[in-house]
């Protein structure tokens, strides 16, 4: 993975694909899709560690490449 992705740029992706917001809990957003019935968990940091961002992608059933797209 050569670029790092930061919690802000991870959520506005997600909500390009239907997720929306749910509420925060201090540094961390909980981001839910209606449709698909998926919760996920967002810190909001400057650059999300790989294995983070690799989980976060997993749940929400899409790729790195499809991610980088988004933003």
């Amino acid at each position: 993975m050569s670029k790092s992705f930061s919690g802000k740029e991870v959520i506005r992706g997600l909500k390009k694909i239907g997720f929306e917001d749910h509420h925060q809990r201090g540094s961390h957003y909980f981001l839910y899709h209606p449709e698909k019935n998926i919760l996920l968990i967002v810190p909001y940091h400057k650059e999300l560690k790989k294995g983070t961002l690799n989980s976060i992608l997993k749940k929400a059933g899409i790729s790195l490449e499809e991610l980088s797209k988004l933003i």
